[in-house]
């Protein structure tokens, strides 16, 4: 399967202002890429890149004063397959799991471990343990919290969705992990495209999507609280501890959006038409 990618921001920046991107797709991604990334400024930008922390491509650059526009796309391939599903997967003691896994397990600016611990484990601690009760966890908040974009807030915790049961997509998943890293599982948030591959058209217009992964028998698997079913074609751009980790723009100053267009389109592959040939046959 090979799929386009892309967007189309546009800024109004009343004065310069220092910002950092991650509106790559995640080094991971790479081997795939068919038609390479082309991050396009306007007016044309000095953009510094760089590999974060948490191993995400990132830029640094000076938005200028003025209509900023950041356009980029490309083409991936994608097996085609929906997520990974493995009910037998287990949950690993705390004293056995890498300590590059650890940092999953804390409380992070919109996950509050300790506000939700007691709330976590009088909710599922009669559930297994491993894929089992990540899966439960992802059904409670599925059931529970009501999406809707004019729920969306920049302040809006894992706790303040669970007091107020509404949210998007990246609230259903910090509440999830939050809940996870409660129960001393380990759990990362992640952003990037997801299209309308595999589903019926969905009436709200393309955006960039959010999950979060668990790390269950020595690997990380993708789950979704939002959608809740394994879906196709998610293509990953960053990982994080949270929203902040990962968020597409960081500006130091203030900075207007005026147009947000994604896109992640399945490419249709039409065979190449090969001209009849008809033999004459010459009579003697």
């Amino acid at each position: 399967m090979l799929i386009r990618i892309g967007y189309d921001l546009l800024f109004e920046v009343p004065s310069p202002v220092p910002t950092i991107l991650k509106l790559y797709l995640h080094p991971s991604q790479l081997p795939n890429v068919k038609k390479s990334e082309q991050l396009k400024i306007e007016p044309d930008t000095c953009v510094e890149e760089f590999i974060d922390d948490f191993g995400n491509r990132a830029g640094r650059l000076v938005l200028p004063a003025g209509h900023v526009r950041l356009w980029n796309e490309a083409e991936i391939s994608n097996g085609g397959q929906p997520d990974a599903v493995n009910p037998n997967a287990q949950q690993l003691p705390v004293q056995e799991l890498p300590i590059e896994v650890l940092p999953y397990l804390f409380g992070s600016r919109y996950c509050e471990v300790d506000r939700l611990s007691e709330i976590a484990w009088n909710l599922f601690s009669q559930t297994p343990t491993g894929w089992a009760r990540v899966q439960a966890i992802c059904d409670w908040v599925h059931v529970n919290i009501r999406f809707g974009y004019e729920y969306a807030r920049p302040t809006k915790t894992a706790y303040d969705v669970y007091t107020e049961r509404t949210g998007v997509c990246r609230d259903f998943m910090h509440l999830a992990i939050a809940f996870c890293r409660c129960l001393h599982i380990p759990a990362r948030y992640a952003t990037g495209y997801l299209g309308d591959i595999g589903i019926p058209p969905q009436p709200l217009p393309m955006d960039f999507s959010a999950w979060f992964e668990v790390y269950l028998d020595n690997r990380w698997y993708v789950f979704d609280a939002r959608h809740n079913v394994p879906r196709i074609g998610r293509i990953l751009m960053a990982r994080g501890r949270d929203a902040v980790d990962v968020a597409l723009t960081t500006s130091f100053g203030r900075v207007n959006l005026e147009k947000f267009k994604v896109w992640s389109d399945e490419i249709t592959e039409i065979p190449s038409l090969q001209p009849s040939v008809t033999l004459l046959k010459l009579e003697d």
